[in-house]
C-alpha cells in the first residue's frame, strides 16, 4: 500500500466497511454523513482522484452494481419511490476526498417540501425553475 492510499479515506478505511465487493468497485452505506437513510457510496478499488479517470471496465462494473443496489435498497425500504445518483468532480464542485465515489442517495416522499430541480439544488438558486413545465 502506497503512502497516498495509506492517507485516503477510501483505500484505508472505508474498503475494510464494503457491503458489496466487486473485482473493480466497493460498495459502503454512508453512516458518518448520510443525506438519507441508506445513502450508499461506489467507489473503485484502484485510486483515482474522479469519475473521469474511470477505465471502461470500472464504467461497465458501476452500471451493474447501480443496478443491483437499487434494487436491494428497495427491497429493504418499501418508502424508497426515487434516488439521486451523482458525482463531485473536484474541489469546486464540492469533492472532500479525492478518491473517485458515487453518491446514490434514496428518496422519500416528503422527504423535503419540493424536490423539483433535484441535483440542480447543487446551486440552491438555480434549482427552481424560472418558469412551471
Amino acid at each position: 500500500m502506497s503512502k497516498l492510499d495509506k492517507e485516503c479515506f477510501f483505500c484505508s478505511r472505508a474498503k475494510k466497511e464494503a457491503i458489496y465487493s466487486s473485482k473493480f468497485l466497493f460498495v459502503v452505506r454512508d453512516n458518518k454523513f448520510p443525506v438519507t437513510k441508506h445513502h450508499t457510496l461506489i467507489a473503485p478499488h484502484r485510486h483515482v482522484a474522479d469519475f473521469f479517470e474511470l477505465n471502461n471496465d470500472e464504467l461497465s462494473d458501476l452500471n451493474k452494481i447501480l443496478k443491483q443496489q437499487r434494487n436491494l435498497l428497495l427491497s429493504l425500504d418499501k418508502k424508497i419511490t426515487g434516488f439521486n445518483v451523482g458525482v463531485n468532480v473536484g474541489a469546486d464542485a464540492g469533492q472532500s476526498i479525492m478518491h473517485c465515489h458515487i453518491h446514490m442517495i434514496p428518496r422519500r416522499k416528503g422527504d423535503m417540501d419540493n424536490p423539483r430541480g433535484g441535483v440542480r439544488g447543487v446551486i440552491p438558486s438555480k434549482q427552481k425553475y424560472v418558469k412551471n413545465l
